[in-house]
């Protein structure tokens, strides 16, 4: 069976993450690297703006940003706004479609059914929203998604609220959705009188869901990789 390399990289910060992931993500397109690959990982305070983005949808000025200690990057991914901070589980996916499926609209539904299948455990129910892209409970978004592609080669991903402070979404229209309300994993268990959870082991079960699940959406067995490995790996593509 083809693997899935999941690489868990812990607390990085984003530019350091999007250079790793973008030197990956060439590795797969000239079949340096054969597997694909899942990159797990915290980042510090970021808002992030996608292809799509409107200035309407950023509320806090880059000056404001900057008091709050909060980094501001314009990427190459799919979407509008959003933020990763700690706490939030990100994922970033460098896949070859062309093992899978040509096609980036049914991608993206793997990657929705994927999160959905990794809150099972936690006794939650996904759920879609007809039109956008990401994924729910009872109404509440819990993850984002956007992506970019070259050669059928997806890079970018998902984030995952698991324990994140969510009075910085407050910051942006989130994904540029108007009145989307906002929640976390750790939010949804504490609704269902489950108390707080522990926020480090909250985070590790997580990502095992959901390193777990992208193996079963897509058909790959997972292999652990470690940050060292991957790093020496990715260090002489980056400088190519």
């Amino acid at each position: 069976m083809p693997e899935l390399l999941v690489c868990d990289l812990g607390t990085m910060a984003y530019s350091e993450a999007l250079g790793l992931q973008r030197a990956v993500a060439k590795a797969r397109i000239s079949g340096e690297l054969d597997e694909d690959l899942l990159l797990l990982v915290e980042h510090p305070p970021v808002v992030t703006l996608g292809r799509s983005f409107k200035e309407r949808h950023l509320l806090a000025s880059p000056a404001l940003l900057a008091n709050r200690g909060v980094e501001l990057f314009e990427v190459e991914r799919g979407g509008d706004v959003t933020f990763h901070g700690p706490g939030q589980l990100v994922g970033y996916a460098i896949v070859d479609l062309k093992r899978h499926k040509r096609d980036l609209h049914w991608y993206l539904r793997q990657v929705e059914e994927a999160l959905i299948r990794a809150m099972v455990p936690f006794g939650l129910e996904g759920e879609r929203r007809a039109g956008l892209t990401g994924v729910w409970a009872e109404g509440r978004k819990l993850a984002s998604i956007g992506v970019h592609a070259r050669d059928w080669v997806t890079w970018h991903g998902f984030a995952l609220n698991v324990t994140t402070d969510l009075r910085y979404f407050d910051l942006i229209v989130p994904c540029g959705i108007d009145a989307v309300e906002m929640s976390s994993i750790g939010r949804e268990l504490e609704r269902r009188g489950q108390g707080p959870a522990d926020p480090d082991a909250l985070l590790a079960s997580t990502k095992a869901h959901v390193a777990a699940a992208f193996g079963d959406v897509f058909a790959l067995e997972i292999t652990p990789m470690a940050p060292n490995s991957l790093l020496r790996a990715a260090a002489p593509i980056a400088t190519a």
